[in-house]
């Protein structure tokens, strides 16, 4: 039977997605969770896992070295990658959100920093304001703390770190769950696997929602 590639986050989406593959009867061994390899063979699931940067499972997977993968839907919609998505998985559910001081005051083109420049600008421009979108890598919160930005645009789980840096929620853009997708090809080439996949992760969400 042929191998199915997939391109799995490492990060917080992880754990998830691998309980959401057990919980689907895909044998996932235990120590799966555990290791520090970055590609990982599963012959009895006919699988093989490459573990990959959230922000990189998009381009893997339209490039065709990952036939399906598990991404964000914040990464799908920042990255627009030409890939096909499947299902919606229903984990690592957060929000993303326009965030700053609660002293914050309307001004003339704000500077806005984030980690996704091209949903913040599409996000302020259908809706006529002008920002000047700073992009960042890490540490986002502190953006609004030295002044760098008025605003941000970041994710949002239980909003702890916000509250810890003294910031707030201004706006909420939308809600943002894990997405499984596919290669374009690969969803022609080996799609009697990747729908068993779907079918498999599709009846243990039914069950879960």
């Amino acid at each position: 039977m042929e191998i199915l590639k997939v391109a799995m986050p490492k990060g917080r989406i992880f754990k998830q997605a691998s309980q959401l593959f057990r919980d689907a009867n895909i044998p996932i061994p235990d120590d799966f969770d555990d290791s520090r390899k970055l590609i990982i063979p599963i012959p009895e699931a006919n699988m093989e896992f490459i573990m990959a940067k959230p922000v990189d499972v998009p381009t893997y997977v339209e490039y065709g070295v990952a036939d399906v993968g598990i991404v964000g839907k914040d990464v799908l919609m920042e990255e627009n990658r030409d890939v096909y998505e499947l299902i919606d998985l229903g984990i690592a559910r957060c929000r993303m959100s326009v965030i700053g001081l609660p002293t914050w005051k309307e001004v003339m083109n704000p500077k806005v920093a984030t980690k996704y420049p091209n949903l913040a600008s599409q996000y302020f421009r259908e809706r006529g304001h002008q920002v000047e979108v700073i992009k960042l890598n890490g540490s986002i919160e502190l953006a609004p703390l030295i002044g760098l930005s008025d605003r941000i645009v970041d994710m949002v789980e239980t909003g702890r770190t916000l509250r810890e840096n003294g910031l707030i929620e201004l706006e909420e853009m939308f809600s943002i769950t894990s997405r499984l997708i596919a290669n374009r090809v690969s969803y022609r080439m080996k799609n009697h696997a990747i729908q068993l996949l779907c079918d498999q992760l599709q009846s243990v969400i039914e069950i879960k929602v």
